[in-house]
């Protein structure tokens, strides 16, 4: 049975990659420019000249990466916490961590005018208070469950209003610019975008390989991970530090695009059969969705050009009432 959902869940990554790669050629040939395969191509290695070159190279190509770099990055967040508080629900968006990050992230914009990576770290600083506070009405007090998604929902409440407040205080084109981007957006991505995700994911990567092994231990419950040598607190604390992080950096890049967090891992989990999360796939389906959702945002309205979290909003909402009708049966009373 290991071996074969191992197999299945192997063949699942592949068929992501694959489907990954389709996705990412559709997103640098579609749009209003039309070119030629031989243009697409020399364009593609970097050998073309012109308009086609500047489409490929500078606009489209970034964007459709960092957009894969986002989805994977949120998606890795939702996975963590839904094994650390063993709900599907468990999300950074509904916990509050994602409305911690963007508080921050307005704060960077609204008070220091913060780019780059520098509101990088502004929305780590905000996941960063988020986690502490979250940590010290819940996780410490083993507030595990739906008891921790309301304390979460408490803690979001309380950010979003900080949030708003901070966009009343700045002036007209600041607060413009800081809407735009809370919605959830794609739009003018660059390849300091891409940069800034590709060294996130560098440095996380070490912890990322490690956190894989401990939740699987997790999962299987704090007695049995006590009995095999892990320190549930310690290790749990390390786990939510790391999802705070990827959830930070996405927010930061992309703004708090919704749904990817709750749903990528959970459709990762059922395309592999697995009884467990899948980091690797939860990663692959979460660059995927948001691919497929930016390119149904540039392209299902000609002449519009709507913000990427519009389009992850409509789908997660009927993903979200679907999931709190299936698991309805299993709430505790």
């Amino acid at each position: 049975m290991i071996l074969q959902n191992r197999r299945r869940s192997l063949l699942t990554a592949a068929f992501l990659v694959g489907a990954l790669i389709i996705g990412l050629v559709v997103a640098l040939a579609v749009g209003d420019y039309q070119m030629t395969s031989g243009e697409f191509l020399r364009a593609v290695f970097g050998r073309g000249e012109g308009t086609a070159q500047f489409l490929v190279q500078e606009v489209r190509a970034p964007r459709a990466l960092t957009a894969v770099g986002v989805g994977a990055a949120f998606a890795l967040s939702g996975a963590i916490f839904q094994a650390i508080v063993r709900n599907p629900l468990g999300t950074p968006e509904l916990i509050g961590f994602t409305q911690g990050s963007s508080a921050g992230a307005v704060a960077g914009i609204t008070l220091a005018g913060a780019t780059g990576m520098a509101l990088t770290g502004w929305a780590l600083a905000g996941g960063i208070c988020t986690a502490l506070a979250v940590w010290f009405f819940a996780f410490r007090r083993n507030a595990l469950g739906y008891r921790l998604i309301i304390v979460g929902i408490g803690i979001g409440a309380m950010l979003n209003a900080l949030t708003w407040w901070l966009l009343t205080r700045a002036n007209l084109a600041t607060a413009q610019s800081a809407m735009s981007w809370l919605i959830g957006t794609l739009s003018a991505r660059s390849w300091g975008h891409v940069t800034a995700v590709a060294i996130a994911f560098a440095l996380l990567l070490v912890p990322l390989a490690f956190a894989g092994r401990t939740l699987r231990v997790l999962e299987m419950g704090d007695g049995t991970a006590t009995g095999l040598g892990v320190r549930v607190p310690r290790a749990t604390a390390a786990l939510v530090a790391l999802a705070v992080a990827l959830c930070a950096v996405a927010v930061s890049q992309a703004g708090p695009v919704p749904f990817i967090a709750l749903a990528a891992p959970q459709i990762a989990r059922r395309l592999a059969r697995s009884p467990g999360v899948s980091l690797l796939n939860s990663a692959l389906l979460g660059g995927l969705l948001l691919l497929i959702s930016d390119l149904v945002a540039q392209h299902a309205w000609p002449g519009k050009v709507l913000p990427v979290g519009v389009v992850t909003g409509l789908i997660g909402g009927a993903y979200l009432a679907w999931l709190l009708a299936t698991t309805s049966k299993s709430a505790p009373r």
